[in-house]
């Protein structure tokens, strides 16, 4: 047992990724777990996790989910982030750690920013899911990845 773990921490470089990342994370120097540890995760995040894994458990997305609209892209231009499917890993890490910080903010205007954000990026990873496409097919382009993780890592009905 910890000949494998020596052996996994050395399979990589410790600057470009942390060893409590996954195999999909190259590019990032933070880890998942640290993501979740850190803060707080608010009862929003949760209700939009277990409302994603439970309908991508039941319906499997088979109906293709519709774009965004403009008024939701300018909501995010508003705060400077991507479309998902032009965020990288390690921002999409720093987008979720700020919309958590957001989310229990005394600011109400921030906490509301917060879940409408959330809720853009959770409809824009339902259209990647459902349609299986993502017009940037880049290895550094994996923030969805790392939105779906969260969601079923904060879900209570993962396995």
């Amino acid at each position: 047992m910890p000949e494998d773990l020596i052996e996994k921490k050395s399979n990589f470089d410790l600057t470009s990724r942390s060893a409590f990342s996954r195999e999909e994370e190259v590019f990032t120097s933070r880890s998942f777990a640290a993501l979740l540890a850190k803060n707080i995760i608010p009862y929003s995040h949760r209700k939009m996790a277990d409302n994603y894994v439970i309908i991508k458990r039941v319906f499997k997305f088979q109906a293709v989910m519709p774009r965004i609209t403009k008024a939701e892209q300018s909501l995010l231009a508003k705060y400077d982030f991507n479309t998902l499917e032009f965020t990288t890993v390690k921002q999409m890490y720093e987008e979720l750690e700020l919309l958590q910080k957001w989310a229990v903010s005394a600011d109400e205007k921030l906490k509301a920013d917060s879940d409408a954000i959330l809720e853009i990026r959770t409809k824009e990873l339902k259209f990647i899911v459902a349609t299986s496409y993502a017009s940037i097919s880049n290895e550094l382009y994996k923030g969805y990845l790392a939105l779906e993780n969260y969601f079923v890592e904060i879900s209570k009905y993962n396995d």
